[in-house]
């Protein structure tokens, strides 16, 4: 069920934004036709003689020298800026290039430095972090393999045979003979 909703939302979203489009570009549209209309008037040609066309031709002719001269300033104006954004580019990276970060080295610190620079003069106890630690003795534990191993031979041997199985069966029933 939300999901036929969300499919149908996502439909009716993707109608309206497909109309807002084609709004668009109609509103595109006529605004360049409306920008033609103010900017370039429709010549009116009929009706003049060959002196009043060529005046019409030399008056194009200066405007479109004009809007020529304003494109290239322009056009000048942006190689430089994109040759300045590339030397500042440049000057960055080159910048980066010559402070090489130091390799970092591994510093033993006590816990007691480490307190006395964090607290200053006011660390003046000291902490022994070895002190709280379990000691294990090794004595202990190689006793106690040498016992489990021998335990171990001895119940297989008086567990082979029919009288190790009759025992098993025995001590499972739990009436011992």
């Amino acid at each position: 069920m939300t999901t036929a909703i969300t499919l149908d939302c996502l439909s009716l979203m993707v109608a309206k934004a497909k109309e807002e489009i084609e709004q668009e570009i109609v509103d595109k549209e006529e605004e360049k036709e409306r920008y033609l209309a103010e900017r370039a008037p429709t010549l009116q040609t009929g009706g003049m003689s060959f002196a009043e066309l060529q005046e019409l031709c030399r008056e194009l002719h200066a405007k479109v020298d004009v809007v020529d001269e304003e494109r290239y300033d322009i056009e000048a104006k942006v190689m430089h800026n994109t040759r300045e954004i590339k030397d500042l580019n440049i000057k960055v990276l080159d910048l980066r290039g010559k402070f090489k970060r130091p390799s970092l080295r591994r510093v033993r610190v006590s816990a007691d430095a480490i307190l006395r620079s964090l607290l200053g003069s006011k660390h003046k106890v000291s902490m022994d972090l070895r002190a709280n630690l379990k000691s294990v003795k090794k004595e202990d534990t190689e006793k106690e393999k040498t016992v489990e191993v021998s335990d171990w031979r001895k119940n297989v041997e008086a567990m082979s045979g029919m009288e190790g199985r009759k025992k098993m069966f025995d001590a499972a029933k739990g009436t011992p003979q």
